[in-house]
């Protein structure tokens, strides 16, 4: 009888569970090594989008207003 690739399927789900919880422990000691941004960082990290998003928003629709006028006066209704 031909034995599938990687043993008996016994032996494939011991490996699938160390190599899971190999990786989990991978993750759980990666995330410790991560420098978290402290509070001060997180606010001005997050204001900042905040006023870009804002800003190219107002600019998107400036631009949109003055093409909508540029093309009105070049083809009326």
């Amino acid at each position: 009888m031909n034995k599938a690739p990687g043993g008996s399927p016994d032996a494939r789900k011991r490996l699938a569970n160390q190599s899971a919880q190999e990786f989990i422990r991978g993750v759980w000691l990666e995330l410790r090594r991560v420098t978290w941004p402290t509070r001060e960082e997180w606010v001005s990290a997050t204001v900042l989008t905040v006023v870009l998003v804002v800003a190219i928003g107002l600019f998107t629709w400036v631009c949109d207003w003055v093409f909508g006028q540029f093309f009105t006066l070049v083809h009326p209704g």
